[in-house]
């Protein structure tokens, strides 16, 4: 099977695409994954490290050819403000808990999480159900986001959340949940290395 084992950004590359990938947001964070295309080419991603794909990304095969990588819809969480101030003061709460977030004109996008709706909801913030791409901001904790995304499942409805993270880069937050010390583990799509995280949980269950 041919490999696609570089990656071309978004304004990058001119010429025609060979295929198109249609991806949602997780398999836009993957090192090694077979894909087919929505012409029927199949392929092998191969990268050396994991790389979040942005909609407009483009793989390149090994024959020189190129894929483009489509962000599919998926359902997402549109936040309103009252205005821009209030907007922040979300956006500072979202980025508290390492939350993938996409910033747009009006408001901010996240995928559907009905805890942290009703958080942001109790802060007087507007929730709107939407289906689009998701494409959240990068930067330095981009990748710890997502590591983290997979490795806690989100409490019921009826359980608090006050995280208690002791993270390398010095974070503090208030989690609802007991867990022993351990390593996080991750599969190939977050290949990137993690080191220990102390967790210190407790469940306030209503």
């Amino acid at each position: 099977m041919i490999r696609a084992t570089k990656v071309l950004g978004q304004h990058r590359w001119t010429e025609a695409a060979a295929d198109t990938v249609v991806l949602d947001f997780d398999d836009r964070h993957r090192r090694r994954m077979a894909m087919t295309g929505t012409r029927g080419l199949e392929f092998l991603l191969d990268l050396e490290n994991a790389v979040a794909l942005r909609g407009g990304d483009a793989l390149v095969l090994e024959d020189g050819r190129l894929v483009e990588v489509v962000a599919a819809p998926e359902p997402l969480a549109e936040i309103r403000g009252s205005d821009p101030h209030h907007l922040i003061r979300v956006a500072w709460h979202l980025g508290n808990r390492h939350l993938p977030t996409q910033i747009m004109p009006k408001g901010l996008r996240i995928r559907r999480d009905h805890v942290i709706e009703a958080m942001v909801t109790g802060l007087g913030a507007r929730v709107i159900e939407i289906e689009a791409p998701f494409d959240p901001e990068g930067g330095a904790y981009a990748e710890h986001a997502h590591a983290e995304a997979h490795a806690h499942a989100h409490a019921d409805a009826g359980h608090d959340h006050a995280h208690s993270h002791a993270h390398d880069h010095g974070h503090h937050h208030d989690h609802g949940h007991h867990h022993d010390a351990h390593d996080h583990h991750h599969d190939e799509h977050c290949d990137h290395a993690h080191h220990h995280h102390d967790h210190s949980h407790a469940h306030d269950h209503k």
